[in-house]
């Protein structure tokens, strides 16, 4: 069996939407590598989000793709931290803000900024930022360097949300829509995928030996960019049919039922 790049997508993939991982998550990862693959975590949470996951699955060497793309990290046990940034993706967030403020008013925002920082406006705050986010003024948030611009409206449903930015023929970014009234803003042509490819080409990957799993629209162009790309059961349709291949749900233990198939046999093993 060829050495394959597996790429996991974190919430609703690696824990469910409570946030509770199966103990057997772990050992899971830990026999994929053992079978001579290379395991990343592939997530839109920020860095200091991610961290906590990529400790309690094992991983200590290696890499992982953060804030959608926008933040690559490498994994060294000898680094002081266990890790460090490595790339760095930003924008200017200033004219999207601007366009995004006058056709959803009751928006609330927050960004990422180029040092890890998260900064919002009315005491915005997420469980997938991982520190605590700076309240800033609209214009402050306007000036600042991003990685991500997130953006909620507890007003609206999902539809209207997605209907109303995709009214807005945003340029010069690349966004999804997630499950609430979520979107997320990332550089033009920054995505999960572009990230996992950087790292496939410093692997030495084919890209038919790289496997991706996931469930939201940020996982979209990972998996159309992935040899095989796997949509969690729980997955929305449009995110299923862009997949290889369709899994469990994540309380079903979908991607333990992918990640088998990457074991070798008894057979290999022998030879």
């Amino acid at each position: 069996m060829n050495t394959k790049m597996v790429c996991i997508d974190v919430d609703g993939t690696i824990v469910d939407f409570d946030g509770h991982m199966d103990p057997d998550v772990r050992a899971e990862i830990i026999n994929v590598m053992e079978a001579g693959h290379h395991v990343l975590v592939a997530t839109g949470r920020s860095f200091h989000a991610t961290l906590p996951i990529i400790r309690d699955i094992g991983l200590h060497t290696g890499y992982s793709v953060c804030s959608n793309g926008g933040v690559t990290l490498r994994l060294d046990p000898d680094l002081d931290e266990g890790y460090e940034v490595v790339a760095r993706s930003t924008f200017d967030p200033s004219s999207v803000l601007e366009s995004l403020r006058n056709r959803i008013p009751t928006a609330r925002f927050a960004i990422e900024d180029d040092e890890g920082n998260y900064l919002s406006t009315e005491r915005f705050q997420d469980f997938s930022f991982g520190v605590q986010a700076t309240g800033v003024t609209f214009e402050e948030l306007q000036e600042t360097t991003a990685v991500r611009l997130v953006v909620f409206s507890q007003g609206d449903s999902t539809r209207e949300f997605a209907s109303a930015i995709e009214s807005l023929g945003l340029q010069g970014i690349t966004y999804s829509v997630g499950y609430n009234a979520w979107l997320d803003v990332a550089g033009a042509g920054v995505s999960k995928a572009s990230g996992l490819e950087s790292i496939r080409q410093i692997l030495h990957v084919d890209r038919e030996d790289t496997v991706a799993i996931g469930d939201g629209f940020n996982d979209v162009e990972m998996l159309e960019w992935a040899g095989r790309g796997v949509a969690m059961g729980q997955a929305p349709q449009e995110v299923k049919q862009v997949a290889d291949e369709v899994t469990g749900t994540v309380r079903e233990g979908g991607r333990a039922t992918v990640l088998r198939t990457l074991l070798r046999s008894p057979a290999d093993q022998r030879r």
